[in-house]
């Protein structure tokens, strides 16, 4: 009989732990995953490497004075624009997370009548 208990204690300790691991750290892996997915596909279309790379080259092959400072202002803008595009992306999904991460906490307190 004592075994049975002890069994069933360790079964249903062993089904938490499984729980919260795959909930936290699955989730924590998939969120990061196409966070990053979405701001590589992002990196398509804004460069910000390359951007980075060519920073005090002229634009457009323009190597006179204007063509130097204009396109050092034009990579600066596009640099923190893109920077704030990704931040902003980033952002999103640490709230995402957040908000993944407080549901089991929110349902066992609605549970629990707590909340």
């Amino acid at each position: 009989m004592s075994f049975s208990l002890v069994y069933l204690a360790h079964q249903f300790l062993y089904r938490i732990y499984e729980f919260l691991r795959h909930w936290y750290v699955g989730g924590f892996l998939t969120i990061t995953h196409r966070t990053l997915a979405v701001l590589e596909n992002l990196d398509q279309t804004l460069a910000l490497w390359v951007t980075f790379k060519y920073i005090f080259r002229p634009l457009y092959q323009d190597y006179s004075v204007i063509g130097y400072v204009l396109g050092f202002i034009f990579r600066i803008t596009r640099l923190f624009m893109g920077g704030l595009v990704y931040l902003i992306i980033v952002a999103v999904a640490m709230v995402i997370y957040l908000a993944w991460a407080g549901l089991p906490i929110y349902i066992a307190a609605k549970g629990l009548s707590l909340i």
